[in-house]
């Protein structure tokens, strides 16, 4: 019976999972390997000669809707030598009491597969990213071992050789202890017969709302299926769309946006002749940020706002804007939307109340649907305001005026503006940031795709809660191939996942396991803290990517021994290597005769004292020894400013920091060059600290507040290095 007959009748009869022999069928009906097998209802029915073309040992299992783990309920005999066994092993399972009370639908009876490693093999349909294929260790004890790794399907065959590899177990595969290697390429097959391009869940996955194959017992000679289970969504999913394209949609992702980065001009709701809400916060810092366009407030009854005329509604604007800035009662926005009769391109709504609390998920239903009868689309609502240079638009004050390369979404209005700020400070400059809340119309995917393709964006940072068209976000981010690094800080990390799991992979799959898929299949860089995130981004803007050559080998200069040590572990840690140098390197440094108390063997460990020899330029002498001897990948120079405090007739440290600029103006693109400037927090040393970092950044060197901050950062790079390494 093909695939398709298989779920209609299973949904014909009410089921929710197809029997253990339906999921057999459909598995060998792909190609894939199962046991050789016969069907009895009772044990009198198993000796009426069904079996005869079983070879023993054979293994008999109770089939039952109702009974979720065979093994535990008692619904599984194994090694039984010939016919009367099987009748005597399905005659005892029918009396005991767990099997006695449930729907039977027959006792399935396979021959035993031949010994082996028990590998799972699931799959399970992420309410953002579709079907997600997961492969893991441990058989009846993959809960325990919790052995698994996870990828978003489709899957390729690198995605199934990488999901191999990241299990700790993955030397039981190989052979361990005196065990037989087991064929990877076989279960690398199963894995795309089930999730690849053409696989079962690309055909059938939205039918399938789980798959559980548990055991498969992986040997020399290939993969076998023993035990599967599929499990049906109650209905077919279908994919929501658009009803209707609307004015824009048609256009190359570049100029349908334009509008909203680069407006002409802007309308303003909800600012007021009498008061200083939001709105009227809005208008002076459009004012003062150097908005060239007109800026139309709309208000029912005032004439003037901010100096500026108002009209009672977005139909009597005197012409269409690109942009409208909404912060109001949310109950009036869908109708005042719905009667703008195309006057609106974008519509930013500030306004809380909508889908972010119970009683307002209808409401939010709403000012999209009014809002697209009136010809526009929707960003938000629950947001702040859009930032981009390019326009001259802020919802933020004292922000940089100057076109960046960093380019934001975040669903967090208040994270927004602690990006911006913390990232102004660290010396990151924004091509763009949308503050998208709700995600009500447009989403992290639609803006995404423009960022991917816009100019001026050469780094992507994206704050995440939730995102609804994962599948779309997924696939973009893969197109990519990690050409544009993108970097992800996701919040709501700690949610419980499914509360209720009808199979071993439902048990281990959570949200966590889909953002690990999705980043290691697109080479994004997931990060947990707003520090990390914009130190990350900071690495990017200032050292870009270089894929001929991802990082790996790390050199350490600066004061401090027992910092320098401390870093060594947190590189490590990482996947980074802080490697002794070899002779070459080592010789020419030790005969520069340093002072005692130096050590140049990788950490270079340069008290203060050495450190001021030459007035400070002997740290030249030493970068370019380093340079054309060890070829790092990265350099980290890292100075303890208070170290330096009252020694010396010169300051020493600005004499530093102009090595550093000379070095990578002379050695630019030849290994990432990092600085860490490390203080007591002394208001002198920090105002000290912004000048050094002001000049560092000027000539493209990333600069860190510690060293495990630069670690974290150029662990980034690295993943991004790699990965574009491996897939271009």
């Amino acid at each position: 019976m093909a695939t398709h007959e298989l779920i209609s009748q299973a949904r014909a009869n009410g089921r929710i999972a197809l029997s253990e022999a339906d999921g057999k069928a459909l598995l060998h009906e792909h190609g894939i390997a199962v046991p050789r097998a016969a069907v009895a209802v009772d044990g009198a029915q198993a000796a009426d000669g069904r079996l005869r073309d079983l070879r023993a040992p054979l293994v008999a299992k109770v089939m039952s809707p109702d009974i979720l783990h065979k093994s535990d309920a008692g619904g599984v005999r194994l090694h039984l030598a010939d016919t009367a066994a099987v009748s005597a092993a399905i005659e005892s399972m029918r009396a005991s009491a767990p099997i006695r009370g449930a729907i039977v639908d027959g006792y399935l009876v396979e021959e035993m597969a031949a010994p082996g490693v028990e590998i799972v093999i699931g799959a399970i349909h992420d309410p953002s990213f579709g079907p997600i294929l997961m492969v893991g260790l441990g058989g009846i004890f993959v809960e325990v071992l919790a052995d698994v790794a996870f990828r978003i399907c489709p899957i390729s065959r690198r995605d199934a050789q990488q999901m191999l590899g990241d299990l700790k177990g993955a030397a039981l595969l190989d052979g361990a202890r005196g065990t037989q290697p087991v064929s990877r390429e076989a279960i690398v097959e199963l894995l795309l017969r089930i999730g690849g391009e053409d696989g079962i869940l690309s055909r059938y996955g939205n039918e399938i709302a789980e798959i559980d194959l548990n055991p498969v017992i992986a040997s020399a000679d290939g993969a076998v299926v023993v035990d599967a289970r599929f499990i049906l969504h109650t209905e077919p999913v279908v994919t929501a769309s658009l009803d209707a394209p609307l004015r824009g949609d048609e256009l190359p992702v570049v100029d349908r946006f334009a509008p909203l980065f680069t407006p002409r001009n802007i309308a303003v709701i909800g600012a007021s002749a009498t008061r200083a809400p939001l709105a009227n916060t809005f208008i002076r810092r459009m004012k003062a940020f150097g908005f060239e366009g007109a800026i139309y407030p709309v208000h029912p009854q005032a004439e003037m706002i901010e100096g500026l005329p108002a009209y009672p509604n977005l139909a009597a604007l005197p012409e269409p804007v690109d942009y409208a800035y909404i912060a109001m009662g949310a109950q009036r926005i869908p109708p005042m939307l719905a009667a703008a009769n195309c006057k609106v391109r974008f519509a930013h709504v500030i306004a809380s109340g909508f889908g972010e609390v119970e009683e307002g998920r209808a409401l939010e239903a709403e000012l999209v649907a009014a809002a697209h009868a009136g010809g526009a689309r929707v960003i938000g609502p629950n947001c702040m305001g859009l930032y981009s240079p390019r326009g001259k638009v802020t919802f933020s004050v004292g922000v940089p005026s100057e076109l960046g390369s960093v380019g934001i979404l975040s669903q967090s209005g208040g994270l927004s503006t602690d990006i911006i700020k913390r990232g102004q400070w660290r010396g990151l400059r924004f091509s763009a940031l949308v503050s998208i809340g709700n995600c009500a119309d447009l989403g992290p995917a639609d803006l995404l795709e423009f960022l991917l393709a816009d100019e001026h964006t050469k780094v992507i940072g994206l704050y995440l809660e939730e995102i609804k068209d994962g599948r779309r976000f997924f696939e973009m981010l893969r197109a990519d191939r990690g050409n544009k690094p993108v970097v992800i800080l996701r919040g709501g990390r700690s949610r419980q996942g499914r509360l209720a799991a009808s199979s071993h992979t439902g048990a281990l799959a959570d949200e966590t396991q889909s953002w690990q898929a999705l980043a290691a299949q697109t080479g994004c860089v997931m990060v947990d803290t707003v520090d990390v995130f914009v130190g990350t981004l900071l690495a990017f803007q200032q050292l870009g990517v270089r894929r001929e050559r991802p990082t790996q080998r790390v050199v350490l200069f600066g004061n401090g021994g027992g910092t320098s040590v401390l870093a060594t572990d947190n590189f490590a840690e990482l996947g980074l290597d802080v490697l002794p140098f070899e002779a070459a390197t080592r010789e020419p440094l030790e005969a520069l005769g340093l002072p005692p108390g130096t050590s140049v063997v990788n950490p270079i460990d340069t008290p203060v004292g050495t450190l001021m020899e030459q007035d400070g330029f002997i740290a030249k002498t030493i970068l370019d020894i380093v340079y054309d001897h060890s070829a790092p990948d990265a350099i980290v120079m890292h100075l303890n400013l208070a170290a330096f405090v009252g020694r010396g007739m010169v300051d020493p440290v600005d004499n530093l920091i102009h090595v550093v600029e000379t070095v990578q103006a002379q050695r630019a693109g030849q290994c990432h060059l990092l600085l860490v400037l490390r203080t007591d927090g002394s208001p002198e040393l920090e105002d000290s600290k912004r000048g050094y970092r002001e000049r560092a950044l000027a000539v493209g060197i990333a600069v860190y507040d510690e060293l495990i901050d630069a670690a974290r950062a150029l662990d980034g790079v690295r993943q991004v290095e790699v990965f574009a390494n491996a897939v271009n």
